[in-house]
């Protein structure tokens, strides 16, 4: 099913019969397809909604590049038009960026992290950001930015589209401290140990500067841990829900 949203067509699907409405956001790159294990888990005690965030899965590429932000503005506008108010958010890595900026805006009556990359230290220079610099002052070399960006880049950077690629430099770079702060809701924070994507030290600081979060560790668990651990996981949201 699809929802104009500004301009963009957002893609949902939708089963449950539950009275708590869990509203699931997947990572950046993905779809509904790697959040549906653990729609399907819940929809015995929860309306589950999965939503294609805009470029990805079958959603529409936005016209222009969105922020973190505009991001959960768009959620916020899709859950209106669906009638849900205050949902159960879980959110996988970019779509954990995503629901906490809804949390602090909007508010949730809960909040699910999966790997959620979230406190940015601005001090820590890439290699790619060093290299990118060096290439601009270098006489000649600076028409090779452009190309460095493409293959230094992330395999997310890589695989984007041109306007894909300016939102993933919007949403990654966005340090969402502040907005941690914000949140009233209880927040379950699930991690891996050994998650090389959002490092276990940003779910400890997350779960310190946050008002009400607890954290679930996986030993040897990825960056989908939530994938691989998929019964402990979907039992202590369960639990939790």
């Amino acid at each position: 099913m699809k929802i104009n949203i500004k301009d963009i067509d957002v893609n949902y699907i939708q089963y449950g019969k539950g009275k708590k409405n869990v509203v699931l956001l997947h990572g950046w790159g993905q779809n509904i397809q790697m959040m549906d294990p653990i729609g399907k888990r819940l929809e015995n005690i929860a309306t589950v909604t999965i939503i294609d965030l805009p470029g990805h899965g079958e959603s529409s590429e936005p016209k222009k590049a969105l922020t973190i932000y505009d991001y959960s503005d768009i959620v916020k506008e899709l859950l209106d038009k669906l009638k849900i108010k205050k949902p159960i958010l879980i959110g996988h890595s970019f779509g954990g960026r995503v629901s906490i900026c809804f949390a602090a805006k909007y508010g949730a009556e809960k909040l699910i992290l999966l790997g959620a990359p979230c406190i940015r230290n601005n001090n820590k220079v890439s290699v790619k950001t060093k290299v990118l610099k060096g290439l601009k002052k270098v006489p000649g070399l600076n028409k090779l930015e452009g190309f460095a960006k493409k293959h230094i880049g992330s395999r997310d950077y890589k695989a984007a589209s041109p306007i894909m690629r300016e939102i993933l430099v919007n949403t990654v770079n966005e340090d969402l401290s502040e907005c941690a702060r914000k949140i009233d809701c209880s927040t379950l924070l699930i991690w891996g140990d050994n998650d090389t994507e959002a490092p276990l030290e940003e779910a400890q600081e997350l779960e310190k500067i946050m008002k009400d979060a607890g954290l679930v560790i996986y030993e040897g668990g990825s960056h989908y841990t939530y994938l691989e651990f998929i019964n402990p996981v979907c039992n202590v949201i369960k639990t939790f829900i």
